[in-house]
């Protein structure tokens, strides 16, 4: 189904022994560099709270992004699902666009298709790196909304659309009353998973120029200039990145044995 396929994680292997693998990771690495005098433990910890505002910044452009993406992504997928051709046909575009378009080429297009200061009066206002990258993700993310959205619709029984008829409900009034709660529950899983994705995906921004917790890294890696302590920094971002998407894997495996349909 589409709502299953839009942005499913591939391979159950990876999902059962992925915390396996990292946490003997951690330990090796552990055993190898976090001697009790190390100066790459020393290093690690100054640099600690570094790397916590910066993975903050990561987390508000994924917050912000699956948003704005939720919210235009909605909007694109109602028009497609039209009986106007007029209007299904720009949606459909844009989902098949956006969706197959790298992320990459997407970031480095908001970064520089708009300005980087906006004239207000007299002054000039700058236009934040992280702003075009927010709108950069979100452009990804409301094309595969749109289609989380759409399959979730379609999978709703043609024979609930026929009854609610022979009751003289309106389309409008079928949509909303019927056919939309029945969506939330089938939409939330695959949509959780996205925003796990878009949450990797802000590891991007760091390319623009936005000080993000992979600058961070760069910049301490660069400061103190010993191959452990950059060994160590990226896996610690591994970690942070894990810790913060693993459960939120977990939970959409939850709900999507909740919500099972068949």
């Amino acid at each position: 189904m589409a709502i299953e396929s839009s942005v499913a994680v591939s391979g159950a292997w990876p999902r059962q022994h992925i915390g396996k693998l990292l946490l003997l990771a951690v330990a090796v690495a552990w055993l190898v560099y976090f001697t009790p005098h190390s100066p790459v433990l020393k290093a690690l910890l100054q640099w600690s709270p570094a790397l916590i505002v910066g993975f903050c910044q990561n987390i508000l452009i994924s917050l912000l992004a699956i948003g704005l993406g939720s919210l235009l992504g909605l909007s694109v997928g109602a028009l497609a699902l039209s009986p106007l051709w007029l209007l299904r046909l720009p949606a459909r575009i844009w989902v098949q666009v956006f969706r197959n378009a790298p992320w990459l080429v997407l970031i480095y297009f908001t970064t520089y298709v708009f300005p980087f200061e906006i004239p207000v009066g007299s002054t000039y206002v700058p236009f934040p790196d992280w702003v075009k990258v927010t709108i950069g993700l979100a452009l990804p993310a409301s094309a595969n909304v749109a289609e989380i959205f759409r399959g979730a619709v379609a999978s709703i029984p043609g024979t609930q659309w026929e009854a609610a008829r022979s009751l003289a409900f309106s389309r409008g009034q079928i949509f909303r009353s019927i056919i939309l709660p029945q969506c939330f529950k089938r939409m939330l899983p695959p949509w959780m998973n996205l925003y796990a994705v878009i949450t990797m995906g802000t590891a991007l921004a760091s390319l623009v120029g936005v000080h993000d917790v992979i600058d961070t890294a760069q910049i301490a890696s660069n400061t103190v200039n010993m191959t452990g302590f950059t060994v160590l920094i990226y896996l610690s971002l591994l970690v942070l990145f894990f810790v913060y998407c693993y459960p939120i894997s977990r939970l959409t495996q939850r709900l999507e044995r909740r919500y099972a349909f068949y």
